[in-house]
């Protein structure tokens, strides 16, 4: 089932972390803002999205450290707690 969730990654270096977990899944994760989608596990990919907007994550898969990660940025719990 594919799983799609809103996050917002809010620096370089959390782009550079999202991306070395994703780069540990064996399934593909794609991560987009309005028509552009982008490999997560691409660096340059990803740094070439606008990181002041929310993305979309989506990914067919489990991997503990990436669902850490995607809950930590979820956009929808920060919206909760603010």
């Amino acid at each position: 089932m594919m799983k799609q969730r809103k996050i917002k990654i809010s620096s370089i270096a959390a782009a550079k972390d999202f991306v070395s977990k994703a780069t540990e899944c064996d399934f593909d994760i794609n991560i987009f803002y309005n028509r552009v989608i982008i490999d997560a596990k691409s660096i340059l990919g990803v740094l070439s999205l606008d990181l002041t907007k929310v993305l979309t994550v989506e990914y067919d898969g489990e991997n503990a450290e990436l669902e850490k990660f995607i809950e930590e940025n979820d956009v929808s719990k920060k919206d909760a707690v603010a």
